[in-house]
Parts: structure tokens; C-alpha cells; sequence
């Protein structure tokens, strides 16, 4: 198995701005911007959980 550094546990938009501490339009923003990349269901995001922790890290490096 992979190391456990990074999950790949998929989480919704609301999930996302809860971790982020972000309105779920501005999680819709990074997605769509490209920002942070993520997978269509349907109608529906669903975001790997390690393209979050890639997001914040990059985000502490400025």
C-alpha cells in the first residue's frame, strides 16, 4: 500500500468548503478556475482529499 500521507477519499463540495472554512460557491470557483481539480458524478463534484491537502500546502509555500 501507498503511504498514508495522502488519502484518496473523495469528498463533496461541502465537505470541501467545511475543511477550507469557504462558502461552497467558492469551492465551485477553484474547480472551475482549475485550481483544484476534480471529478464529475453526474451533477455533482467530488474532490480527492489529497487534491485538498495539494491546494492548502501550496497555498502555506506563498
Amino acid at each position: 500500500m501507498l503511504g498514508d500521507r495522502f488519502s484518496n477519499k473523495l469528498l463533496t463540495v461541502n465537505e470541501v468548503a467545511n475543511i477550507l472554512r469557504v462558502s461552497n460557491m467558492t469551492v465551485y470557483r477553484l474547480v472551475k478556475s482549475g485550481q483544484i481539480p476534480a471529478i464529475r458524478v453526474g451533477k455533482n463534484y467530488r474532490i480527492k482529499e489529497s487534491d485538498v491537502n495539494d491546494y492548502l500546502s501550496r497555498g502555506t509555500q506563498r
